[in-house]
Formats: structure tokens, sequence, C-alpha cells
């Protein structure tokens, strides 16, 4: 099985950002607890500032993958583009939240994103990231 996680921006600074919200572990160190966990899960990352590639990077995957979990950052509140490109590919994607979004401020409440995602899990730190990986695996047995 093929898995494609898919960050966004300001994802790349996990670690030292904001870390009563985002925690003090950076991405690729969970990374590796990730596919130490699931060995028999190809599971590849991707991690982009510019919303542009992440469209590239999905229609890039988006007919091979077994699933893509996309935590899209800012661009989850913002980006018609991301929408329309989840809308055209035929892989699963969950979309994933490290904080609760609806926790936070009012912006950050509505996504431009989730109606076109399989499922959305977010608020429970770096973990929302395997329970998106187990809810993969789900549609695939």
């Amino acid at each position: 099985m093929k898995i494609q996680i898919i960050n966004g921006p300001n994802l790349n600074l996990l670690g030292v950002r904001e870390p009563s919200i985002y925690g003090q572990s950076t991405f690729e160190d969970y990374l590796k607890t990730l596919r130490s966990r699931y060995p028999e899960v190809q599971i590849d990352y991707f991690q982009s500032n510019v919303e542009g590639e992440m469209i590239n990077k999905l229609q890039e995957v988006g007919f091979e993958a077994d699933g893509i979990i996309l935590n899209a950052g800012a661009y989850t509140h913002t980006s018609v583009a991301l929408h329309d490109a989840i809308r055209s590919i035929t892989t699963p994607v969950v979309e994933v939240h490290i904080s609760n979004v609806h926790a936070r401020e009012a912006f950050r409440h509505q996504s431009m994103i989730s109606a076109a995602c399989k499922g959305v899990i977010l608020g429970f730190g770096m973990d929302s990231y395997r329970l998106a990986l187990e809810a993969l695996l789900a549609l695939k047995q």
C-alpha cells in the first residue's frame, strides 16, 4: 500500500513554530515513528509552502497512490484550487490538522477543502496523521 502525506505552508517549522499549539517534535521525527509502526505501508512525504506545488503533487500521485493525507495548513481556509484538485483525482484524500481548528480563531473554522475529502481528522496532535492512515487502511479492506 502506498500513502502520500502532503503538508502545506509553515509545517516545515514543526518543532519550533508555536510549540504550545503544534508540539515540539519535527514532522520528520514523527514520520520515522509512523514508518516504523507501519512497515508494510510505503509512506511518501512532501511539504511545500507553495499552493501550486501542492496541486501539482496531488495531480502527480492522485491516480496511483492508495491514499493521500493532506494537511493544507492555512490553504485549508482559502483554496478553491486545492478543493478542485482533490475533486479531480481518484485517490481518497483525508484532511488532517494537528490542532483543533474549531477551538482557534474564527477564520480557521471554515474549510474550503473538507467537502472534497473522504474525511477530516483534527485535534489529536501529530497522532492525527496516524488516525488518517488507519482510516485509509480500513478503506482498502
